[in-house]
């Protein structure tokens, strides 16, 4: 420990190598952050075929279409309906 009455030298951020999203081999500059250009397609695939998700509690058919249209026709006619 340094005295009180001297200040604390400034922390130093450290670099720490990165490694490839997909092997976790060490990215290369190149293809940052994979380590190849094999990688880099595989994410992409990934991405295209939309393995990446966020996790929800909805589901694709939570609320039927015909219900939603009476809705907004309730909403459009002051919730009067259409008779």
């Amino acid at each position: 420990m340094t005295p009180p009455d001297r200040p604390q030298p400034p922390l130093r951020a450290v670099r720490i190598a990165a490694k490839c999203a997909v092997c976790s081999k060490a990215a290369e500059a190149q293809y940052h952050p994979f380590c190849s250009k094999r990688c880099a397609d595989i994410d992409l695939g990934r991405w295209l075929k939309e393995s990446y998700r966020v996790p929800t509690d909805e589901t694709a058919d939570d609320e039927a279409p015909e219900a939603r249209d009476e809705a907004l026709d309730g909403a459009r006619d002051g919730g009067r309906g259409t008779a």
